[in-house]
């Protein structure tokens, strides 16, 4: 919680001190916080949105931590609270990111319902096709545009990309009825969706 309020700042990898709290929950509530946003969404979906005719309904997801997990990553790299030997990106190019529980159901819910799916990741550019890779052997497919952060997006903060991204969707036509994200920089800022949906993450912070 200091972290994601700003008492904390430089935060870079998990303090030592907080392992075995976040080891905890990993283990113990995690996964029922996830499911619980995910019925949330479907109790959303259910009784608030209403399709128009011209099939332009769309639904937002990020990738890390919100369709794959990089659960395995930060438990053979970061399980002492150090700098990791193994760098995230070298990980990520071996396409072997599981996908989060309970979220393949929910992105194929929501496809099913006639969204449009649209994926916003901060994923370097030049990682796109691992990245198609990874969420398809995760059990994804079917969406309709992914975006991953080209150089010109590096003058950007993570919040300030993902809505300049959600603000081309809307250019584009399409009406941005969900959004679903692990960090609050995936889902704050202009051009934000009718109701977003949080994930837990306590591993890292992302503004």
């Amino acid at each position: 919680m200091n972290v994601e309020v700003h008492n904390i700042l430089g935060f870079r990898h998990i303090p030592k001190e907080c392992i075995n709290y976040i080891s905890k929950y990993m283990t113990t509530q995690y996964k029922a916080d996830v499911r619980r946003a995910t019925e949330e969404a479907m109790v959303f979906l259910n009784k608030n949105i209403q399709h128009s005719s011209d099939n332009l309904d769309a639904w937002i997801f990020d990738v890390d931590d919100t369709l794959l997990s990089t659960v395995p990553y930060y438990e053979n790299n970061n399980a002492c609270g150090e700098e990791m030997p193994v760098l995230l990106e070298t990980w990520m190019k071996e396409a072997k990111a599981p996908a989060v529980e309970y979220m393949v159901e929910l992105f194929h819910k929501i496809k099913g319902r006639g969204f449009k799916i649209l994926l916003i990741s901060s994923r370097k550019e030049h990682l796109t096709g691992v990245t198609i890779d990874n969420l398809m052997k995760a059990g994804y497919y079917g969406w309709d545009q992914l975006k991953l952060r080209c150089p010109a997006d590096d003058n950007y903060s993570i919040k300030e990309y993902k809505a300049k991204q959600r603000k081309k969707f809307k250019e584009e036509g399409y009406r941005l009825c969900g959004n679903i994200g692990d960090q609050w920089s995936s889902l704050n800022g202009d051009h934000y969706a009718i109701r977003s949906f949080k994930l837990p993450n306590p591993m890292y912070y992302e503004a």
